[in-house]
């Protein structure tokens, strides 16, 4: 758990105030006991009614400072528990940010949100009622055992008995319960992933009237959920009824052995009577601690869970001694670039690839499906790192820019267009936040975006619902381009980020990019032949190689895999 006191550190002022709190809640507790004894034994036996009623108004004063600090307690607890809890989300969420692709891959995106939520919030129950129960338990079970054999060690010796055959119990269920918690954890996780996958894609599940088919496919996670929460929950039940039983026969043993006592002489009734409730009190504090481990146990899976996230290392940082980039002038070049995902069984996916792009180039780059062509521009701004060969920006390695300047000074419009909950003009300010409304406009009207937003009642100020779900995906297109404009990178790569637009749209987005980011150098990958020709140079790859290298005109002549891609593309176009 120590990996959590950074967390927790913050709260130790909430957490010392929870203690001394508990500490008078207990002893207020711990003395009724004694008291009701007394006046049992001196007040109704001897008729001493003046007794009775200072001894039970100083009771009633003892209830009231209990109930006092036991408000004091749960404050402070809850306080220290949700702040606690806030801190370590934040913490986890700071953390997932780091990461690379294949760091997200390695845990799946519906899995950290588990982690982040129903994760977190297992460990904050965990803190609050421990700083209750885990306080009360420990400080009432010794104190209230040494009173009980204080008062009779005979009939304390039934706890012998009690105490070691509930450990027994309590042990054997953890053991059980234990890796129960942790499928049911993952049991989350899928279904979260399920909701997840079937909310952002609900337009297609309508489109092709999938409804039954998902409705049917979260149902089997939901009963897989439901049926591992109930084969650990009916483990952990266990506890109560155990525990119970064992409260209620050491009752009975007292009550047994305890009455002959009272007749052959040896015990009096008030003692008999404050003995019951410290047993009571012994019997309580166990079963306190019980429900305490069975949490543990639950926490205990979220913990690990929650462990293997702050732990992980991101494959991707910068190196020691790295420079602040500053602003670049956008020279790239490849050196026998490889680069293989993660596994075993890995093979390359990009493999012997070099080229070098001067600043205000475009260069294009085409090819097949699964040719790396995405693959090729994301080791650019270090999304996932080269695993052979050398990438060099303005003469120096992507390696020697710290990883957040070298990022500040590339634009991307990924092949997945995303856009985020906020206004259009909140999300084409991620180009640029400090950019004044005039440049926002220009990069609109350069990315042929200004007239649909024009058409939107709030113009500018319309709300984009989350992942853009409320516009069509030219328009989606149009305005990500927008935002990568607004930055003015030296680096500019658009990965197929003009496949739903029309081709007129295409050029006069085009046209904008030579004439507004001349000295930007674009990399272009794109599907139609059309959206490349005029670019100042034509990668072709093929299986991850590069293939052709011209213009358009080149490649025609020379490479065949360009001259196929070509032709399939005009058959059946007039001539």
């Amino acid at each position: 758990m120590k990996r959590l006191v950074p967390f927790l550190s913050p709260y130790k002022k909430q957490i010392a105030l929870a203690v001394i709190f508990m500490i008078f809640d207990v002893f207020c507790e711990m003395v009724q006991p004694r008291l009701m004894a007394n006046i049992v034994g001196k007040g109704i036996q001897e008729g001493n009614l003046p007794y009775i009623f200072q001894t039970g108004g100083l009771m009633a004063l003892l209830a009231l400072t209990a109930i006092a600090a036991g408000f004091g307690n749960s404050r402070f607890s809850a306080e220290a528990g949700v702040g606690f809890a806030a801190n370590l989300r934040e913490g986890l969420f700071s953390k997932v940010q780091s990461f690379s692709f294949e760091n997200i891959d390695q845990f799946s995106s519906a899995s950290l949100v588990t982690r982040l939520t129903n994760d977190v919030t297992q460990m904050q129950n965990i803190c609050t009622m421990g700083m209750r129960i885990m306080i009360r338990a420990p400080l009432m079970l010794p104190f209230a055992l040494f009173m009980a054999i204080r008062l009779n060690s005979r009939l304390a010796l039934i706890l012998a008995v009690t105490i070691p055959a509930l450990l027994i119990a309590l042990g054997l269920i953890i053991r059980k319960a234990m890796p129960l918690f942790d499928v049911m954890q993952r049991s989350i996780d899928r279904l979260n992933g399920n909701i997840q996958e079937n909310l952002t894609n609900v337009r297609v599940v309508k489109s092709f009237v999938r409804e039954e088919f998902e409705k049917e496919k979260f149902r089997e996670s939901n009963d897989n959920l439901t049926n591992n929460a109930l084969y650990a929950m009916g483990i952990v039940i266990l506890n109560m009824p155990l525990m119970m039983l064992a409260m209620n026969l050491s009752i009975v043993a007292v009550v047994w052995f305890g009455g002959r006592q009272i007749i052959a002489g040896g015990l009096d009734v008030a003692s008999m009577t404050a003995f019951i409730n410290y047993i009571f009190q012994v019997l309580m504090s166990l079963m306190m601690l019980s429900m305490m481990f069975i949490l543990l146990t639950r926490a205990a899976a979220s913990y690990r869970r929650i462990r293997a996230v702050l732990d992980t290392e991101p494959d991707l940082h910068s190196e020691e001694g790295a420079l602040e980039a500053g602003r670049l002038r956008g020279e790239v070049e490849f050196k026998n670039v490889s680069f293989r995902y993660s596994g075993a069984n890995a093979e390359d996916v990009i493999s012997g690839v070099s080229f070098h792009a001067r600043p205000g180039e475009i260069t294009a780059i085409v090819g097949g499906t699964g040719s790396g062509k995405s693959t090729l521009v994301q080791l650019i701004p270090r999304l996932y790192d080269a695993t052979g060969g050398e990438i060099l920006i303005d003469g120096r390695s992507v390696r020697d820019y710290t990883i957040r300047s070298l990022r500040e000074n590339i634009g991307m419009v990924l092949q997945k267009n995303t856009l985020f909950s906020g206004t259009i003009a909140e999300n084409l300010l991620w180009g640029d936040e400090n950019a004044p409304m005039e440049q926002v406009v220009a990069a609109a009207k350069n990315a042929q975006a200004h007239d649909f937003i024009m058409n939107f009642p709030k113009q500018y100020d319309t709300w984009i619902d989350q992942g853009g779900v409320n516009v069509s995906g030219g328009q989606k297109q149009r305005l990500c381009i927008a935002r990568a404009m607004l930055k003015k990178p030296p680096i500019l790569i658009l990965d197929d980020s003009t496949s739903a637009v029309d081709t007129a749209t295409e050029r006069k987005i085009r046209e904008a990019l030579r004439e507004n980011l001349g000295d930007t150098t674009i990399f272009l990958i794109a599907q139609r032949i059309s959206s490349v020709q005029d670019a100042d140079r034509i990668l072709v790859l093929d299986d991850g190689r590069i293939v052709g290298d011209g213009t358009h005109g080149e490649l025609l002549v020379s490479c065949e895999e360009y001259r196929e891609i070509y032709e399939s593309q005009q058959e059946g176009r007039p001539q």
